[in-house]
C-alpha cells in the first residue's frame, strides 16, 4: 500500500495550487503491492481490462492566452507498472491551467506522456467539450440487488459469504458500494455491475459481500480485482466481468473495468 509517511504522497495533506507545471506532481502506486497481497501474478494477470477517469476540472491556454475547457477521458490499461494517486492527479492537471498548451492534439499529447511516465504504460486521452453528449450517462444492464432484503454486519469482504448456485450465468448490478480511502479514511461511493458466464452466487449473499467493503481501506482498482479474485474463486465462471462506477472526487472519477474476455466498458453514469 501507499506509504503515508512518504513526502511525495499528497492526499490528506493540505497543498496549494501550482501556479505552474508540474509533472513531478504524479505520484505513482505500484500494483504489485496489493497484488502480491491478493495472490494475483502480475505477471500473468487472470484478467484484461482498464481503469477509465474522466477530469471534468481540465483547463489549460491556447497560443494567444486564452483559456480552454474541457472534459478529459483517460485510459490507464490494467497492465501499466503503477496506478496513479487520485489528488496528485488532481494537482498535476490543476498545474496546467496557466499552461500554454495551444491546441487539444498538443495538449492531448503532453498531457498523456505525463501520466504515460508515471503509470509506466501508454496512456490514451480523449478531449470532449463540457456539453457533449457522448458524455450523457447510461443506466447499467441487469438486475439490481439492493432491493434484496441484506444488511451490513460490519467486518471485512468474505469469500464465504459468495455461496455458488446452479445456472448458465447471471447480470446484476448495486448502488450500494462504499469502500474507504486507505489513507484518509473518507468513503468512495460507486455503483457496481457484475457478469458472469458458467457459473453464478446467490444474490442475497453477493450484495452481503459487496456491502462489507463498507469500512474496508483500499484504493477504487484494489476493490475491484479483489472482488474479482473471489468471485472466481467462488463459482469458477467461464467468464467474469466487473466495472466498478466510483463517483467523481475532486472533478475526477474513476471507472475500473476488469474481464476475462474480449468485452470493451459500459458507457459512464449520470450518478458520476
Amino acid at each position: 500500500m501507499a506509504d503515508i509517511d512518504d513526502k511525495g504522497l499528497l492526499l490528506g495533506r493540505q497543498v496549494p495550487v501550482s501556479e505552474q507545471y508540474a509533472p513531478e506532481l504524479l505520484y505513482p502506486i505500484p500494483r504489485c503491492l496489493a497484488r502480491d497481497n491478493l495472490g494475483i501474478d502480475g505477471g500473468a494477470l487472470p484478467f484484461r481490462g482498464v481503469d477509465l477517469w474522466h477530469a471534468y476540472e481540465l483547463s489549460w491556454l491556447d497560443e494567444t492566452g486564452r483559456p480552454v475547457s474541457r472534459v478529459g477521458r483517460f485510459t490507464i490499461p490494467a497492465t501499466s507498472a503503477n496506478l496513479v494517486e487520485s489528488k496528485s492527479f488532481k494537482l498535476y492537471l490543476n498545474s496546467l491551467n496557466q499552461e500554454r498548451l495551444g491546441d487539444d492534439a498538443t495538449a492531448c499529447q503532453r498531457i498523456c506522456a505525463d501520466i504515460s511516465a508515471a503509470a509506466g504504460a501508454e496512456v490514451s486521452l480523449e478531449l470532449f467539450a463540457p456539453d457533449d453528449p457522448a458524455l450523457a450517462g447510461k443506466a447499467l444492464p441487469g438486475a439490481c440487488l439492493d432491493d434484496q432484503p441484506a444488511t451490513w454486519r460490519g467486518g471485512e469482504p468474505d469469500l464465504q459469504q459468495l455461496v455458488p448456485v446452479a445456472g448458465q450465468g447471471m447480470e446484476v448490478h448495486t448502488h450500494l458500494l462504499r469502500s474507504l480511502c486507505p489513507v484518509t479514511g473518507q468513503p468512495d461511493w460507486a455503483s457496481v455491475w457484475i457478469c458472469t458466464e458458467g457459473g453464478s452466487v446467490e444474490p442475497l449473499g453477493l450484495l452481503e459481500y459487496l456491502l462489507a467493503y463498507r469500512n474496508h481501506q483500499e484504493f477504487h482498482e484494489q476493490c475491484v480485482e479483489r472482488i474479482f479474485r473471489d468471485l472466481q474463486a467462488a463459482c469458477k465462471p467461464s467468464g467474469l466481468h466487473i466495472q466498478a462506477f466510483y463517483t467523481r472526487r475532486g472533478g475526477l472519477d474513476i471507472t475500473p473495468f476488469r474481464t476475462t474476455g474480449k468485452r470493451s466498458p459500459l458507457p459512464r453514469m449520470n450518478r458520476q
